[in-house]
């Protein structure tokens, strides 16, 4: 039976006025409330500027209200509704404010105003239950006109994934509160500095750049007289002493992929203090009139070398801008490089395995800069797994068992496990797992086909065509780069590497392509080169004079395969073209199935 109370009124010093005395629970009481600038009943309105939204709570809602009207920022808000309950305390509140700033940020009709100044993730008694009224909540609040989607929809989006209001796990929180600590003691002592954030797949590095930006963006623009809630993570940040070493200061968000920069540009159109402009490419940084006090840069993995860039023009800019930087057009210099020389301070988040082409940075690059930043205490581990279900053993494990083996054939045993709770299946058919996916999409949504870059790129010509035919099952890549997973053809089509790094599913369909081979005789991963069709994916560095062998381009196979079998959150399914590898692989998976006849002369799929 529902507990609370939504209590709607005008945001007016006379209806505040008049409301506060009715009841106790309006002067004393933890509520949350919820501000907006929509007139009564109606759903917010979809035009160029949107509708403004803050979310609080407080023990005496009246006091807090009157606060509000004296705010230049709030004073335009017209609607507040007030969510009372005889069971809330503060740290449901608290819960529950949280909770309505992360599903208004990823239902992206409203512009959020709260501050991100620490997003709480703590538990209490019985939190559980009241997660259940807070679903309520929501459900009441959507009736109202102050949701537009349901949770599924909104924890679906990029909006979600990507909005800078994420609570944070607690080595996130841990890791976000040493760069600060880090970051302004240098500040303070005008020195240059170089952090380093370092974690597996699915640990979060994306939300933490994005965090972190829009929190010292928050700390720079806080009032000095600005009331701040002492119980938000990071508040002894917004105080005197720390705003003042970030008094105009020019910060940006480096992101190497079109697909993932673009996404976070649409969350940056909808998050004040933030904007577009600040999510630049290496080429951006480079170019740029003036210098940077701090670049954070995401997927620094995926930053580039000298090497054959995809266009013309881009090799020329590549040129350009190391001359401008360095006097001469050295052939040693790296992106790294460029944005080490165009801002004082850095932060880059990074995995190594992630590196999925020859023009990444070399891995020694990244080497080097993990244990420069380990040596200056300026290096911050993430460890916990915030994506797959399955936990931080599974990513661990999928490496393992796509780890080339050394020429002598020696291999590291590798202990088979099973993943309660996850659903790792192998399939022997394409077309069989291709139906699951798109059951799982009905369901939950967010389940895709992903592949490794085995198949040349028909449909890039003819969109007649199709790219990947396998069992009778016809297949078209990715019809778009940008935003491809919330795309409308998705589903029906197969995601490449470029489109998926830096993301989350919910089910990922893995196709291992003619690519990756077993070699029984020998023991070991071996590549086809023939169906590698990735031109900037194998192709030697004539620049540096760089030939890439059989067991390099084996190294960004593997490190390709293990990122596509590592974005799905509830399950991850395997089909495997090669029969060696898919005998060899067979034995780690132990949910693979097969396609069995049933009485009634139908098939269905059973655990091997």
């Amino acid at each position: 039976m529902t507990s609370f109370e939504i209590e709607r009124l005008d945001f007016t010093k006379e209806a505040v006025q008049a409301w506060a005395p009715r009841d106790h629970r309006n002067t004393n009481w933890p509520v949350v409330y919820v501000l907006d600038d929509a007139r009564h009943g109606s759903k917010p309105a979809i035009r160029g500027e949107l509708n403004d939204v803050y979310v609080g709570e407080s023990r005496n809602a009246a006091a807090r209200m009157r606060q509000h009207f004296d705010s230049s920022e709030k004073q335009h808000l017209s609607t507040v509704r007030v969510i009372v309950d005889d069971t809330f305390n503060k740290s449901v509140c608290l819960d529950l404010e949280s909770y309505l700033i992360r599903m208004l940020a990823g239902d992206g009709v409203y512009r959020v105003l709260n501050r991100n100044d620490g997003i709480t993730e703590a538990d209490y008694y019985e939190r559980s239950r009241y997660r259940e009224t807070f679903r309520e909540v929501f459900d009441q609040l959507r009736r109202d006109g102050v949701f537009t989607r349901s949770v599924p929809e909104i924890e679906n989006s990029d909006l979600f994934k990507l909005s800078p209001f994420k609570a944070l796990s607690q080595d996130q929180a841990v890791a976000v509160e040493g760069i600060l600590e880090g970051l302004f003691e240098d500040l303070a002592a005008a020195t240059d500095s170089t952090i380093v954030v370092q974690g597996d797949p699915g640990t979060g590095k994306t939300v933490v750049a994005i965090y972190l930006l829009k929190l010292l963006v928050d700390i720079a623009n806080s009032a000095p007289d600005e009331d701040v809630d002492n119980d938000s993570l990071f508040s002894e940040f917004f105080v005197d002493g720390y705003r003042e070493l970030l008094t105009d200061i020019r910060i940006g968000l480096v992101v190497p992929q079109q697909s993932l920069r673009e996404s976070i540009k649409k969350v940056f159109r909808k998050t004040p203090g933030l904007r577009p402009d600040m999510v630049m490419t290496a080429f951006d940084v480079g170019f740029a009139d003036q210098d940077f006090d701090l670049l954070i840069v995401d997927e620094s993995h995926r930053l580039n070398q000298r090497a054959n860039q995809p266009s013309g023009v881009q090799n020329k800019n590549f040129s350009l801008i190391t001359q401008k930087l360095f006097g001469s057009d050295d052939k040693s210099k790296t992106q790294l490089d460029w944005i080490t020389a165009k801002s004082k301070h850095q932060i880059f988040l990074l995995d190594a395995a992630q590196s999925v082409r020859p023009a990444d940075v070399p891995p020694e690059l990244l080497n080097s800069l993990v244990l420069n930043a380990q040596l200056t205490r300026r290096h911050y581990p993430l460890m916990s797994q915030m994506r797959v279900q399955a936990g931080s053993d599974y990513v661990a494990y999928i490496r393992r068992i796509l780890a080339a083996s050394s020429q002598s054939g020696e291999q590291q045993t590798v202990k088979v496990e099973a993943f309660e709770g996850y659903d790792f299946r192998m399939f022997d058919s394409v077309v069989e797992m291709r139906a699951e996916i798109r059951r799982r999409d009905a369901e939950v949504g967010l389940s895709r086909l992903l592949a490794g870059y085995a198949w040349a790129w028909k449909t890039k010509n003819d969109k007649t065509a199709y790219d990947i035919e396998l069992d009778g099952c016809q297949l078209r890549w990715n019809s778009t780069q940008t935003d491809w997973i919330a795309s409308s053809n998705s589903v029906d089509e197969v995601g490449s590497i470029h489109t998926v790094q830096g993301y989350d599913l919910n089910y990922a369909g893995v196709i291992i392509g003619p690519d990756l081979r077993y070699d029984a005789e020998k023991r070991r991963l071996v590549i086809d080169r023939a169906s590698y069709f990735d031109k900037k994916g194998k192709e030697n560095n004539d620049v540096l004079g760089k030939k890439y062998t059989d067991d390099d381009l084996l190294r960004f196979i593997t490190n390709i395969y293990a990122v596509l079998l590592t974005r799905g959150i509830r399950g991850t399914y395997v089909y495997v073209c090669d029969p060696a590898l898919r005998d060899y692989l067979q034995g780690f998976i132990r949910g693979a199935v097969e396609l069995v006849p049933t009485p009634r002369g139908g098939h269905e799929l059973k655990p091997r």
